[in-house]
């Protein structure tokens, strides 16, 4: 409180005191005694009256304007070997005093320990320590505890007795909390505010945090995240996606291209237009992509505009508009897509192609002079193509706009400091070569005599035996020999289409993840899990 609005105050309170005929006390700036043995803090807060001297023979009481007469009756009656006297105290005079009496528990902020063991131990010490916090202070902890352990994901789960917070690293959920409802209540009040949506909406919801939040401790933490609500049977469940601001992350070179997926991705962004896909479920890394294509394009010769939702990250020099996907009144992607075509852009990225309106839009823009990014969701690199076909059956002219699609997954790699060498079963060795046979005929096969495959270690600092994520990959481009094959849609599979681009030169998400594990990257079972 300023020390004006505490003179105000004190100068009401005075006045109340003067109305109601009592002596007044102003508790502002003096040293404040305490008298612990004549009534304990409990009582003291309950009844609202405060010791402010006492001795022997005589007591002097500080009441509030909420102080009951039949309180000062009764402590009179029970104090009768005193003489007692009240004066009027302000409010701010007495939440001072309790505080005195009940200092709060200065909050110390455990870091979060993701170790595979005794995790019922930091279940408890997080949940403990999430119980006594302000409840935005909950939100900034949670969002940097999942920044310090690489986490992507934050999910707030409501049980039937609780609420369950889990950090997805590196592909895998975790537990790290459990939140009594009440408790929950708050962070999600907290949450919803900070998002601008309703707790009582019964309809899945979008929104985006943006804030610097500062905790008890003083420690400032930059919460950026994307958040999606859905009401369950036991409340509303929350995800926040996590914005890594770090710029230098957006580039090809971090990308993990291998030389000829980087000739390709170079040729094809080398062109004034056509359209680029990337391809994959929520998570798969995709923005990651198309953002490192746009921060290598980005020059003062080039004008490159995106329309997302929402924009995860901002980079100088590029125009970036926001569309909202909760709002009906507001224009779409091919509302916006259409009208920022007038401004003369070079490169244009759409966040997510949704609809046939969009998928057209986007297309006769890289018809027309600009090369297009989007994402899709897909499967994979072929399936994208056939819910394509869907949309714009075989227009030869659509056909020749798609210039290259892009499918990925996400890996955990291997922790090389812990990882455990092997000698791969007959049964493992036959599966390898069942999928090397399936290679194009323009890679070389890889060497399987003596092979040494890796499984996950395990040390203290590491108990699950992986360290980050590597991404694995299909990609090709739409040749005369895909286009021919596209120009007659019917009874074309999504088999037929892979099949057309393995003979072309394509590696499938499978063979390069089999080929991460022949480098001792990863493990089998880690690709079959992602890749199915």
């Amino acid at each position: 409180m300023s020390q004006d609005a505490r003179t105000i105050e004190e100068t009401a309170t005075q006045r109340r005191s003067a109305i109601l005929g009592m002596e007044y006390h102003n508790t502002a700036g003096t040293d404040k005694q305490l008298y612990k043995e004549i009534m304990p803090y409990e009582k003291l807060k309950e009844i609202r009256v405060v010791p402010l001297s006492a001795n022997a023979h005589a007591i002097n009481f500080g009441v509030t304007n909420n102080t009951s007469q039949q309180t000062m009756q009764k402590l009179s009656q029970e104090f009768m070997d005193q003489r007692l006297r009240f004066y009027m105290i302000s409010d701010t005079g007495f939440q001072e005093y309790m505080m005195l009496y009940n200092p709060p528990r200065k909050v110390e902020y455990h870091d979060i320990s993701i170790t595979g063991e005794d995790t019922q131990k930091v279940l408890l010490q997080v949940s403990q320590m999430l119980e006594q916090v302000r409840a935005d202070d909950m939100l900034s902890y949670l969002v940097q505890q999942a920044h310090k352990l690489g986490s992507s994901d934050i999910h707030l789960e409501n049980q039937e007795e609780h609420v369950r917070v889990r950090f997805r690293i590196d592909g895998v959920l975790h537990p790290v909390a459990k939140l009594a409802k009440d408790r929950y209540r708050l962070l999600v009040s907290a949450i919803a505010s900070a998002a601008n949506i309703s707790t009582s909406s019964d309809e899945a919801q979008q929104g985006h945090i943006r804030q610097k939040g500062k905790m008890a401790d003083g420690t400032e933490v930059d919460v950026n995240v994307r958040l999606e609500t859905v009401q369950t049977v036991n409340g509303m469940d929350a995800v926040m996606r996590l914005f890594n601001m770090d710029a230098e992350k957006y580039s090809l070179e971090r990308l993990g291209l291998s030389e000829t997926q980087r000739a390709v991705v170079d040729d094809i962004i080398s062109k004034p237009s056509g359209l680029v896909l990337a391809v994959g479920p929520t998570g798969s890394g995709k923005t990651t992509t198309l953002y490192s294509i746009l921060n290598t394009l980005n020059n003062d010769e080039r004008k490159i505009i995106t329309v997302e939702d929402p924009v995860e990250y901002q980079f100088p020099g590029i125009v970036q508009l926001s569309v909202s996907s909760k709002n009906s009144k507001e224009q779409g992607f091919a509302e916006r897509l259409r009208a920022i075509l007038r401004l003369d852009p070079d490169i244009v990225m759409v966040g997510e192609i949704r609809d046939m309106d969009t998928a057209r839009t986007a297309l006769q823009a890289s018809l027309t002079g600009h090369l297009v990014l989007s994402t899709f969701h897909a499967s994979s690199a072929a399936a994208a193509l056939t819910r394509l076909l869907d949309i714009i059956e075989s227009n030869p002219l659509y056909l020749s706009a798609i210039r290259l699609v892009m499918a990925q997954r996400l890996v955990r790699k291997l922790d090389d400091s812990t990882k455990v060498p092997y000698q791969p079963s007959d049964q493992e060795l036959e599966h390898l070569k069942t999928v090397f046979a399936t290679l194009p005929r323009q890679i070389e096969q890889p060497d399987l005599s003596n092979l040494q495959l890796y499984k996950a270690g395990s040390s203290p600092e590491n108990p699950f035996g992986f360290k980050g994520q590597i991404a694995i990959r299909e990609q090709f481009m739409v040749n005369d020999h895909i286009q021919k094959i596209m120009s007659t849609p019917e009874h074309l599979t999504t088999q037929q289409i892979e099949q057309a681009a393995i003979d072309s030169g394509m590696t499938t998400m499978l063979h390069n993840g089999i080929l991460e594990v022949v480098k001792g990257q990863t493990t089998i079972e880690e690709v079959y899990r992602v890749v199915g």
